[in-house]
């Protein structure tokens, strides 16, 4: 099974960032989520944030801002309507 995995993320590997090639979004070309549930959505799909330590919150701010310079993320105005959200959980490592 482990070398089937393998197999599977060497011939795919061009899906996956790198350092070569980091994550970034592909322009001209939207992503429409179709969910499964009718408006208004239920509070499931509006959690609310997760406490975080200063050190969590520090590092979770500059990863957003690196996925918005990339594109991939856009900042939601205060006046604008989110209807679906998630917690996010940092999982550190060592470098």
């Amino acid at each position: 099974m482990r070398h089937e995995l393998i197999d599977v993320l060497y011939t795919y590997n061009n899906a996956f960032a790198s350092d070569n090639e980091p994550l970034g979004a592909i322009k001209g070309h939207e992503v429409d989520i179709t969910l499964n549930i009718d408006r208004p959505y239920p509070p499931v799909l509006r959690r609310p944030a997760y406490p975080a330590s200063p050190r969590a919150r520090e590092a979770l701010e500059k990863h957003i801002q690196e996925l918005i310079q990339l594109g991939v993320l856009r900042k939601v105005g205060h006046n604008e309507e989110v209807e679906v959200t998630t917690p996010v959980i940092i999982a550190w490592h060592n470098d």
